[in-house]
Order: structure tokens, then sequence, then C-alpha cells
């Protein structure tokens, strides 16, 4: 993985609607405390959850960051109100399966396998899966090794058409993380779980 986060890159996948009302809300607070927003969802699973995922410059994230993070958007939350109904708050790191919002993460996590979804169609079709190649030149799209029907075809993809992207777990990929995860580490302390959550309740 290469060395390109930066802590202040604005994303380029974002949220619609209720999603994105909340991500105005949380992301200039997430951003205060030295962290990036990756991602914001609410869904209905246990009842209505609220996630937000969320990671150091660098990628990393813990579980005392996610402590963190989740003490200090609840207020803002709770004065602000997005989401009418009780929900449960749920603040964790972006996972091994990790949505790919920035452009860097194009670059960072290139060789691995990824699912695109488009706005709009791109050669006649909106959902592509195969190996990221990473940014073209002047870093306005995408190239990805597409695998229709086990015919390996580069494509283009316009960042400014990406809907939805992220990356498919594999062998490769867990691994990886991993060893980056330990690396980033003490090296008393053992990582086995790259996916970390902090969980709270609100009514």
């Amino acid at each position: 993985m290469a060395d390109v986060a930066l802590e202040n890159e604005a994303r380029i996948v974002t949220e619609t609607g209720l999603d994105a009302r909340v991500a105005a809300i949380v992301e200039p607070i997430i951003e205060g405390l030295g962290y990036r927003l990756v991602r914001v969802k609410i869904s209905n699973r246990n009842g209505q959850t609220l996630q937000i995922m969320a990671e150091r410059p660098d990628g990393s994230m813990t579980v005392e960051d996610c402590g963190i993070i989740s003490r200090n958007i609840s207020p803002a939350l709770d004065v602000e109100d997005p989401v009418s109904s009780a929900y449960h708050l749920e603040v964790s790191s972006p996972g091994i399966d990790r949505p790919l919002v920035r452009r860097t993460d194009f670059v960072r996590w290139a060789g691995h396998e990824a699912k695109i979804e488009l706005g709009v169609p791109v050669e006649g079709r909106k959902r592509y899966r195969g190996i990221l190649i990473g940014l073209d030149g002047d870093a306005t799209g995408i190239k990805l090794e597409d695998a229709p029907e086990g015919a390996p075809d580069r494509v283009w993809l316009p960042l400014d058409t990406i809907a939805d992207a992220r990356l498919i777990m594999t062998d490769a990929l867990v691994a990886e993380t991993l060893r980056e995860a330990k690396r980033q580490q003490p090296a008393d302390i053992d990582i086995d779980d790259n996916d970390l959550t902090d969980e709270t309740s609100d009514a």
C-alpha cells in the first residue's frame, strides 16, 4: 500500500438524502478531532441504526478512536435531531471490505478487487467489478481491469460518475490489511480484526 493519505482530502463519493444531512452535521466535528469521515449510512438494522464510518488520516482506527468520535458527535446530533425516530448510533472503522470515497483510496488499494456502481452508464453499464489499476494521469478517473465473462479488459471510469465503490474481501486483501494494522501498532499488541466498532443508543 502506498502511503498517500491526505488529512484534508475531500471525499468524491458522498451521501444523498438524510444520510447527507447527517454527514453535514458530523463531518466538521470528525475532522476537527483529527479524523476523516468515510461514510454515513442509516439502515433498518437493529430497529434503526445510524452508522458512522471514520478513520485516522493514515487509515488506522482503534476502539478508543470510535469512542472519542461517538462522544463528540452525539451532542450535535441531539441538538440538530436529523433522524426523527429512535436510532442506534454505531461508530466504526471502514473494515476490510471498505468503501472507497477519496482519490487516494483508489491509489492506496490499487491491485485489489473492487466493485464500482456508477450514477450514469459507461459503455452501457452501471456496475463494474475488477482489479483496481489506479487513477489516470490527470486524476479525473480510475482504471479498472474488468473481467466480464472471463475476458479481462481495462476500462476507464470517470470519478464524477461513481455512486458507490468498495473493496471486495479476498485472502490477499485480508492479509495485507492485517499486515498494515500490525505495522501501525506497538509490537506487544496483537491485531486480528480490523472491523472496530463503538456503539451507543439514542432515543
